[in-house]
């Protein structure tokens, strides 16, 4: 398969390894804004740079009826519109907050777990994640969909917060310290005792390899998909 990297830091650079040593061909590593002419005729675009330029990026290659998937957090409030310029290009998108496979069974476990907290008025929730210094969107995308997984089974709450939780707006903590590749946590908390379920990264290698194994899931499709579509959950 003939990928493009769009965005070439540090993961674009872990996913180049990964994929040339599954047997794909990269060709493009671009830090400037994509064009017909500098993708390459790629079959798929992964797309991981910075969330001010991430939009544009994106857009730029379904416009050229390219498949993207995307691992750039930040730029979310235009992710409606990404997805509708998919379906009329005719061809396909992906954004994942978190490519890793452990991080996907992670939000099904959360997903369960606030099912099951629903009404155990006992406890509180609150989520808390740390990533290395040079992320400069928080909370993270893991974790924003951390949260909306126990906004979407747990009535008691409505929206989400970067702060403590208050009533219906459910807290999350966002720490920057070191080289911290990225740890995930929910707690809840009674005055009796504490639940807690973490995922914690030790490398990025987890999240190329995620990425790539998407490219090759989305090759030919048609449409808007998430990790939980490649994985089956």
């Amino acid at each position: 398969m003939r990928l493009a990297l769009v965005g070439y830091g540090k993961m674009g650079k872990i996913i180049d390894e990964i994929a040339s040593k599954r047997g794909h061909d990269v060709v493009a590593r671009l830090k400037e804004t994509p064009t017909a002419e500098n993708l390459n005729n790629p079959d798929v675009v992964i797309e991981f740079s910075l969330p001010e330029v991430a939009y544009e990026n994106i857009k730029a290659c379904l416009e050229n009826k390219i498949p993207v998937i995307c691992g750039t957090t930040g730029w979310l409030d235009k992710k409606s519109e990404i997805e509708n310029l998919a379906i009329s290009n005719d061809t396909a998108f992906l954004y994942g907050s978190n490519f890793s496979l452990g991080v996907n069974l992670f939000f099904a476990l959360n997903e369960k777990l606030a099912t099951l907290m629903k009404d155990v008025n006992e406890y509180s929730c609150q989520l808390e994640e740390i990533h290395h210094i040079h992320k400069l969107d928080a909370p993270s995308g893991t974790a924003i969909s951390l949260a909306e997984g126990i906004i979407n089974n747990n009535p008691t709450f409505s929206t989400w917060k970067l702060d403590e939780t208050q009533g219906a707006e459910l807290g999350i903590t966002a720490i920057r310290e070191n080289e911290v590749p990225g740890t995930h946590s929910v707690y809840y908390r009674s005055e009796v005792d504490e639940i807690e379920i973490k995922h914690t990264a030790y490398n990025r290698n987890g999240f190329a390899l995620g990425a790539v194994v998407a490219a090759e899931w989305i090759k030919d499709k048609k449409g808007n998909f998430t990790m939980k579509d490649v994985l089956g959950l």
